[in-house]
């Protein structure tokens, strides 16, 4: 039996469950959620990363639909809805095979079923506008996981990706955590500063999780995770969800991006400029310095080290797409995760191993955080700070 024979059998038990699908903003900013336009039953591989013809075909059996919006736009809570809404429209168009998700339970009676669990998670802090009954309301409404920023600092919480002003978790941020865990909501931690995981993890009770993110380790990018908090996912019953977006997982791609960007910007350009005119500058660039290309391999190594460092216990996938405009070679779309675990089959990863990696662990951390929610809920009535009482 060949690697891919072998995973393909191990799938058909132990399908993937991924923590970040970016599905929902896709479809917003391509065709404003007219989903005739992007039938998920038929190939959309012109357009998208995402059909269900290629969840079949890349074992997928959990997907964690991200309900982002921009940290921009004029109403955040009023977009957020709107994703949440495209989400139940898929559902409700594909009953026979996505089905609605809330629990660990669900996810297991969905791979009885031979269905994808669908599942949400809000990517941001400002999709709660400063609000603990708003972050309810989400949970209310089905989203299981909440990143607590996207790459801007929230008024709470610092992100990776901006210049630090909280120093990690403010006093309210701390209680949008435990309203979290007292809500069964799980807390991730991907996008935000390594102060602000270290804080998390401190005010933390229930396991954590990083739904799309790498090892900062082997590719120093702010958006990764650094080995000092990979220690500690153990301790805390969390996981790390290896991401695929080249410029994340590729210290030579993480070197070209500065650069394009440094040269978008001496043309008067901002680096995310997507006009004509600065799309041409870009074109011109990349035609002097063609764009490093990742692979199936480079993922691997990410998962290698992390399962050095934090366990096998601690680890699973969420690759980003839709989120991102670029892929590895061989992980082009989502009917590409069979490749890398048979790369990590050939690695000598045992089937025991890439059952964990995908599926066990992220039925688990789910399930513990319900079980963390039961007893808060038992002894905590649900928090009516503001962000005003707390950080004045």
């Amino acid at each position: 039996m060949t690697s891919v024979e072998a995973v393909r059998e191990l799938l058909s038990e132990f399908p993937v469950v991924d923590g970040h699908n970016d599905l929902p903003w896709a479809l917003r900013e391509q065709v404003r959620y007219d989903l005739d336009a992007r039938d998920l039953a038929a190939d959309q591989s012109t357009h998208l990363h995402t059909d269900i013809p290629r969840l079949r075909a890349g074992g997928v059996g959990a997907q964690y639909w991200s309900v982002y919006v921009r940290t921009d736009l004029p109403d955040p809570v009023a977009a957020t809805l709107e994703q949440i809404d495209c989400v139940r429209q898929l559902l409700d168009r594909h009953p026979e095979d996505l089905r609605p998700a809330l629990t660990a339970a669900d996810m297991e009676a969905a791979r009885r079923e031979g269905r994808i669990a669908s599942l949400m998670g809000a990517e941001g802090g400002h999709s709660i506008a400063n609000s603990l009954g708003t972050l309810r309301g989400l949970y209310g409404l089905g989203v299981r996981y909440l990143t607590l920023t996207h790459n801007d600092n929230v008024d709470w919480a610092d992100s990776a990706t901006d210049e630090p002003r909280s120093g990690g978790l403010t006093a309210f941020g701390r209680e949008v955590v435990r309203e979290m865990n007292r809500l069964g909501m799980l807390v991730d931690l991907s996008h935000v500063a390594a102060t602000t995981m270290r804080d998390a993890l401190d005010a933390s009770s229930a396991p954590v999780i990083f739904s799309h993110s790498s090892a900062r380790a082997v590719c120093d990018h702010p958006r990764n995770v650094p080995d000092d908090v990979l220690e500690r996912l153990p301790g805390n019953g969390g996981m790390a969800m290896v991401t695929f977006v080249p410029k994340f997982v590729l210290q030579a791609a993480v070197d070209w991006t500065a650069e394009a960007d440094e040269n978008m910007r001496a043309h008067g350009f901002h680096h995310l400029d997507t006009t004509a005119e600065a799309m041409k500058v870009h074109r011109a660039f990349e035609e002097r310095h063609p764009r490093p290309v990742a692979t199936v391999s480079t993922v691997a190594d990410h998962l290698d080290h992390m399962r050095e460092v934090t366990g096998i216990d601690h680890l699973g996938i969420g690759g980003d797409y839709d989120g991102t405009a670029f892929t590895p070679d061989g992980l082009d779309d989502v009917s590409g995760y069979p490749n890398l675990l048979a790369e990590l089959l050939d690695r000598g990863w045992s089937k025991a191993d890439l059952a964990k990696l995908t599926w066990k662990n992220a039925v688990r951390v789910l399930d513990a955080a319900e079980d963390v929610a039961r007893g808060l809920q038992a002894t905590r009535s649900p928090s009516n700070a503001t962000i005003e009482s707390l950080d004045g």
